[in-house]
């Protein structure tokens, strides 16, 4: 009678740990796949800022050169992307916008090219797809969070190695504009 008891015992917590496993590895493929799709909405944005700085050629060669240049430090952002490589690649990404309104500003043709336009545009829209997967991946990451540290899956977490995810951090910058 006492072997029934353990044994049930044992394929309790078994099925337990099991369970608990199952859930985390779930969670984390969630942050993965979150992650992932922004490194796919910045490929985007890097696409279109490429063609923009050939735009750009057109209108004043010194400007394509520091546009290219700043080119030079795009990254794959792959599934071995880290919350650091989408950080770095979203700052640099945006100075780079900047540079090519800055650029425009200055010759009122570029400006007003209907396919300048047109990309800058498409651009808002990658921009915006980019803030809505950093939101899907910041809460995808709270839900993870919260079931690692939660006890007991905690001591599940521990036993396999799975620690908690890094948020992606809003720029601050960003939270200076002007208030209308």
């Amino acid at each position: 009678m006492e072997l029934i008891i353990i044994g049930g015992i044992i394929g309790f917590v078994t099925l337990w740990v099991i369970a608990v496993q199952r859930g985390l590895v779930r969670r984390e493929e969630l942050c993965t796949n979150a992650l992932s799709q922004i490194g796919v909405q910045l490929s985007s944005r890097w696409d279109l800022v490429t063609a923009l700085t050939r735009m750009v050629k057109q209108y004043a060669e010194h400007e394509y050169q520091t546009l290219t240049n700043v080119i030079g430090m795009r990254r794959d952002l792959d599934t071995g992307v880290s919350v650091r490589d989408i950080e770095e690649q979203d700052i640099l990404l945006g100075r780079l916008v900047g540079d090519i309104r800055v650029v425009s500003e200055q010759y009122p043709t570029l400006k007003a090219d209907h396919v300048y336009i047109e990309t800058m545009s498409t651009m808002r829209e990658f921009e915006e797809n980019v803030r809505l997967s950093r939101m899907v991946y910041n809460d995808s990451v709270t839900r993870f969070n919260r079931f690692v540290r939660q006890i007991p899956n905690n001591f599940v977490a521990g036993m396999f190695g799975i620690r908690i995810y890094e948020y992606l951090r809003d720029d601050m910058k960003k939270q200076d504009f002007p208030q209308v």
